[in-house]
């Protein structure tokens, strides 16, 4: 038996449209880190970018579990001394919602140059409406 590995031209790409309205973010999150992969295609070769494009609407309405929305606090450094900005779950998710989903899907690829080109791929919004309705994005059902 042979490997297969995908190559650059057999590469194909859909456009995937995803409905965050009442999911929990960290379930969210993994699904969506599988599609942008390509781990839910036959033809998945690790070192290739093959995953398909998705776009994420009703950011603004995903939820957490637990105590999360009160205890969760995002951190981001300026490379400064006394740098480190803290954020709250319930301030990030008035001011930026889009940011939440990207930052736990960012999370959830591996650490190397591909995972930049792969997010490049994630398209979050906070609101029903998005400027992608020209690719015609397939409505993807989420499991569980």
């Amino acid at each position: 038996m042979k490997t297969y590995h995908q190559k650059a031209s057999e590469i194909q790409r859909n456009w995937l449209i995803v409905d965050a309205d009442n999911q929990v973010l960290g379930r969210l999150a993994t699904q969506l880190a599988t599609l942008i992969r390509g781990k839910h295609k036959p033809t998945y070769t690790p070192s290739m970018d093959g995953g398909d494009f998705v776009v994420v609407v009703n950011a603004e309405k995903i939820r957490v579990t637990g105590d999360k929305a009160n205890q969760k606090i995002y951190y981001r450094h300026s490379n400064y001394p006394g740098g480190l900005k803290k954020t709250p779950y319930k301030i990030m998710l008035q001011k930026h919602p889009e940011r939440i989903i990207r930052m736990a899907v960012k999370g959830m690829l591996p650490r190397n140059r591909l995972s930049r080109h792969m997010l490049l791929k994630l398209k979050v919004y906070a609101g029903p409406i998005h400027p992608h309705t020209a690719q015609s994005p397939e409505p993807y059902a989420l499991k569980g």
